[in-house]
This record gives structure tokens, C-alpha cells and sequence, in this order.
């Protein structure tokens, strides 16, 4: 991965559509049933994403750190969740990389830092559970219990990270953080709901569209490179 100084600054600023074209490309694979698309163009636009990320956030190096070991570890769940075998490993990475999110949202606010930020997703987690219970696999209902536990409380912190910083320089980036939160919740439950109650229609699009939406606000989080 390139560091700060050996990407031009005007390929970073392209960046961003790059990752929306290739994102396009995966969605039209998933929707088309074209997986050479799939397999090219969806590992692809996180790679991108990290890409953009990567020399973010040079002032706030822990948070910077945790947010890439998330992106990279949510690389590793695209892969696998392109296999129809990968739905365990592939939620597994996601969950370690909610973990490190969760990590990256706690460098200088303390975790629950607002208690009703979590009694909020907390209530919500649960209506879904309560909604998908029945449809999920018994062998696979701890792993999705902890998943969506450690779901929501990213969600959760990133949007404490939100209230804590409001009317300071940084409240942008930390709004930036929990609308990623939101949508990585409103995505997962799309694609949860697809798969262990009512199929939706265009359900490729409306995931795929809100995870890397997802992704690209929790990167856009770190502050940008000083003059760059």
C-alpha cells in the first residue's frame, strides 16, 4: 500500500469514483449473475477505498491504525463472502473488524461514552434479531448473535464519537463516523432479512450500495493529509 507521499494527489481525489465505477460493476455482476464481475470488481472497490484511506488520519495515528485494520479485515470478509462456503469466515472477518472500529472510535472518547446511544442500537438489534430468529440456522446463531452485537455497538460508538464531538473542529468527521455506523447496520440487516426471511427485490443493490457507502464515510472519518 502506497505511502503518504509516492500516490499524486490527483489520483487520491479520483479515487472515490473509482471505487463508485467498480462498485457499479460489482452490483451489475450480483444483479446480472455475472461473477467474473463479482470476482474482479468487489474486492476491488474496498481496495480502493483503502486506498483513499490510507493516507488519511497521519494526526490521529491510533484511531488511523484501527480504522485501516478494519478496512483490511472487511477486505478479507468481501473475498470469502464471495464463496457460498464463506458465510462464516466471511462474518467472522466482519466482526473483527466492527471490533476495530470500535477500537479506532474509542481513541480519546470512552466507549458508551453516552449510554443512550447504545440503548437506542441495542433496542434495535434486538427488533431484528427478534425478526430473523426463526430463519437463522441453529448452528450459526451464536456466531450471528456476537456479529450482531458487535454490529451495533460499532454503531453505537460511532455515533457517541458524533455527540461527544459535536460544536468542535473535528464534528464533521465524527458525523462522517456514525452515519458509517447507520449504514453498515442498515445494510447488514438488508442483507440478513435477504437471507434468513423474505427475499427483496434488487437486494444486491441496496446492500452492496450501503456497505461501501458505509466504508467510504468510516474512512472519511480520519482527517484528511494536511495540504493534500
Amino acid at each position: 500500500m502506497p505511502h503518504n507521499g509516492t500516490m499524486p494527489a490527483t489520483l487520491v481525489a479520483r479515487l472515490p469514483l473509482l471505487a463508485a465505477l467498480s462498485a457499479a460493476l460489482a452490483i451489475a455482476g450480483n444483479l446480472f449473475g455475472l461473477p467474473l464481475l463479482v470476482y474482479a470488481f468487489k474486492p476491488a472497490t474496498t481496495l480502493l477505498i483503502i486506498a483513499w484511506a490510507w493516507p488519511r488520519g497521519v494526526e490521529v495515528p491510533a484511531m488511523r491504525r484501527w480504522v485501516h485494520i478494519g478496512l483490511v479485515l472487511s477486505l478479507a470478509g468481501d473475498v470469502f463472502l464471495i464463496w457460498p462456503q464463506g458465510f462464516l469466515p466471511g462474518l467472522v472477518s466482519f466482526l473483527l473488524a466492527h471490533l476495530a472500529y470500535i477500537v479506532a472510535f474509542t481513541r480519546g472518547v470512552r466507549l458508551a461514552a453516552r449510554p443512550l446511544a447504545f440503548a437506542a442500537y441495542g433496542l434495535l438489534a434486538a427488533a431484528i434479531l427478534w425478526q430473523l430468529w426463526p430463519g437463522v440456522p441453529q448452528p450459526l446463531r451464536a456466531p450471528v448473535l456476537a456479529y450482531v452485537i458487535c454490529l451495533a455497538a460499532m454503531a453505537a460508538q460511532a455515533a457517541v464519537l458524533w455527540i461527544v464531538r459535536r460544536g468542535t473542529s473535528t464534528e464533521a468527521l465524527a458525523r462522517s463516523a456514525a452515519l458509517g455506523g447507520a449504514l453498515f447496520l442498515c445494510s447488514d440487516s438488508l442483507l440478513a432479512f435477504n437471507k434468513f426471511s423474505t427475499p427483496l427485490p434488487l437486494a444486491e443493490l441496496w446492500v452492496l450500495a450501503a456497505y461501501w457507502a458505509a466504508q467510504f464515510l468510516i474512512a472519511r472519518s480520519l482527517p484528511a493529509r494536511a495540504g493534500g
